[in-house]
């Protein structure tokens, strides 16, 4: 049911843009309906447009395209919420048992044996002094 839906929406989808392309233009645009131009007979605002054919099919090709997308949306293949990333780390074993205890990593040196480096000082440069 879901494949025939898409393949329909498809099929609408081509027939609108067609339906869309191949209507005429009526001239003026969004300006002409604010008052920026004079304004046509055929403006969405001004007297009513005869429907031809290929306005009605925009209308109807468009509407169904709505409801096309709606009814796939609520049918999509989703069907659980969303997860978190953090679900994925934690292995159904350790959700079950009590926390780890950390083990310390064996190759640090204990604070007793360590010791701290020796620091020479640098060896000063030897100083001639200029002949007067």
């Amino acid at each position: 049911m879901y494949t025939f839906l898409l393949v329909l929406l498809i099929i609408d989808a081509i027939i609108l843009a067609a339906a869309v392309l191949m209507q005429a233009g009526k001239g003026g645009g969004v300006a002409a309906n604010f008052g920026g131009a004079s304004s046509s007979t055929s403006s969405v605002i001004g007297s009513r447009q005869a429907g031809d054919l290929l306005t009605k099919t925009s209308w109807w090709g468009g509407g169904i395209f709505i409801f096309l997308a709606f009814l796939l949306q609520l049918m999509s293949s989703r069907s659980t919420g969303p997860r978190s990333i953090l679900d994925d780390i934690a292995s159904p074993a350790q959700s079950q048992t009590a926390p780890l205890t950390p083990e310390p990593p064996s190759s640090l040196i204990p604070l007793e044996q360590a010791t701290p480096p020796t620091l020479t000082p640098p060896t000063p440069a030897p100083t001639t002094t200029p002949p007067l």
